[in-house]
């Protein structure tokens, strides 16, 4: 069967359940703005986000994910359809990260920021008895200093100060903590900082490599003259003493491709592309100079990602097919063919449909047409190479990413459905998706056939087999009135025998 016979399928049915409206139910949800490591780290972010915010926004709580050791930040619970106006207010006022989004408020116990939870004792339990009193302990030697934060990266320089502040405007929004100083009359110095001294020049080649800026060099921050602008508060860790151990190269490019910094193969090989990759990650994230720290850091990122999206390994029985999808967002609703449709799962606006059918390369852009005729993937931008497809689109509903390939004799792979509200983790799980797709079992229209074929093969046998019973029945049957005529002849007749007699 080829895959142009998937034109016969209802284009109007099939394409209406997939890219019409989807409607949320009147559900509460919160729009989750970040995760950090333990309960206390959130409560402090809860605090701060809360400070930033206001009170307009709604109320900033804290809660733990599953697993307990990540706590979200986030704002709520609220009703879906106010959340989503508030989280685009935000994104735009830039007050909230471009990748919060909304994650369902059911079932969630949330502490309101400022608040600490503390456990009650049970009635009637005596509370603790005081300590008896130590001992001093002996005078411990005086801790060293750490190093002063008096140093600063010199990001660039001007001549007039218009121009001065329209660099500084652009470079805040990768430098927020970017400040601008006078150092005379037609001299104007953008710096970022202060850092300590080693951090500085860690950070300079950092920079410098990753090219998401110019930097000229480091100076102290006594010796420039007098600050115009000063910028946010910022954090450069120091280097760590003892570097990390760098993780396997095709982790760390999955992470990197995860993180919107990678588009190579996953071939785990140390390339320009990977290298770039890299730097890129350290001076955007900012967790450390130290290239095995930071790429660590970003593993812990994507792992805790993971879990807020919900994302599992998905086996198709229909086509046969595995991949990691995000299963609590999604529900199975039929299959059409050789396709296998996952709807909207608690008005999540997400949708999934996995697609095997035999095939070669011209079989592969009829199924990507297609794709793009039923409005899946509207408007979209394609890349097309020989054995794969990758199509990109979206409109004012949703986002529509679709990846194809030919594999051995089928042609095989995913369209992901997901709301534009949320186009940072449509990406992101698009990248998931595309590299864990395998076939682990034959398509249900190939098992069937090949069913079919045995029973159609037995069929001969089992008549052979019929005939050979009827054969040795009959076989059986002459023999026994052979033996009868045997007896005939050697038992003379009675009445002969008289007479003789």
């Amino acid at each position: 069967m080829k895959i142009t016979s998937l034109t016969r399928i209802s284009a109007l049915a099939l394409g209406a359940a997939m890219i019409g409206p989807m409607p949320g139910f009147a559900e509460d949800v919160f729009i989750r703005i970040e995760a950090r490591r333990d309960a206390g780290a959130a409560a402090t972010g809860a605090a701060e986000l809360a400070r930033d915010v206001g009170t307009d926004a709604g109320a900033v709580v804290s809660y733990p994910l599953p697993g307990g050791q990540w706590h979200a930040i986030a704002i709520g619970p609220l009703p879906r359809d106010e959340a989503q106006e508030t989280l685009g207010r935000l994104r735009s006022a830039g007050q909230i990260p471009a990748d919060a989004f909304l994650s369902p408020a059911e079932g969630v116990s949330a502490i309101p920021a400022g608040e600490t939870v503390d456990a009650p004792l049970a009635d009637g339990e005596p509370s603790e008895a005081p300590a008896e009193p130590e001992a001093a302990p002996e005078a411990a030697p005086e801790p060293e200093a750490p190093p002063p934060e008096d140093h600063v990266i010199r990001l660039a320089a001007h001549e007039d100060r218009a121009a001065a502040e329209r660099d500084l405007a652009e470079l805040r929004a990768d430098f927020p903590d970017a400040s601008l100083w006078a150092e005379g009359e037609d001299s104007f110095v953008i710096t970022t900082g202060p850092m300590t001294e080693a951090a500085a020049t860690a950070w300079l080649r950092a920079l410098a490599a990753s090219e998401a800026a110019e930097p000229d060099g480091t100076l102290p921050e006594a010796d420039l003259g007098d600050l115009l602008d000063a910028g946010e508060p910022g954090d450069w860790p120091a280097p760590p003493e003892t570097p990390a151990p760098m993780p396997p190269l095709e982790d760390v490019q999955r992470a990197l491709q995860w993180a919107g910094f990678y588009e190579g193969e996953i071939d785990g090989l140390d390339g320009p592309q990977t290298q770039a990759a890299i730097a890129a990650e350290i001076a955007t994230w900012r967790d450390s100079t130290d290239p095995g720290t930071a790429m660590i850091a970003l593993e812990d990122r994507r792992e805790a990602w993971r879990g807020e999206m919900g994302l599992t390994t998905l086996t198709d029985d229909h086509t046969g097919l595995s991949i990691t999808a995000p299963t609590g967002r999604i529900t199975h609703e039929r299959t059409e063919r050789g396709l296998s449709v996952y709807g909207p799962k608690d008005g999540s606006g997400a949708a999934l449909i996995l697609f095997a059918q035999p095939g070669g390369q011209q079989e592969m852009l009829d199924m990507t047409g297609l794709i793009t005729a039923l409005g899946w993937v509207p408007a979209p931008s394609r890349q097309v190479s020989r054995g794969a497809v990758r199509l990109a689109g979206e409109d004012g509903r949703h986002i529509g990413q679709a990846r194809a390939r030919v594999q051995g004799d089928m042609v095989e792979g995913w369209v992901l459905i997901w709301p534009a509200s949320d186009p940072l983790n449509a990406t992101r799980i698009a990248a998931e998706m595309a590299d864990t797709l395998e076939r682990v079992a034959p398509t249900r229209a190939e098992r069937e056939e090949a069913e079919a074929e045995a029973a159609e093969a037995s069929e001969p046998a089992e008549a052979d087999a019929a005939e050979a019973g009827e054969a040795e029945t009959s076989q059986a049957g002459e023999s026994e009135a052979a033996a009868d005529d045997a007896g005939d002849l050697a038992e003379p007749d009675s009445d002969e025998t008289a007479a003789d007699q």
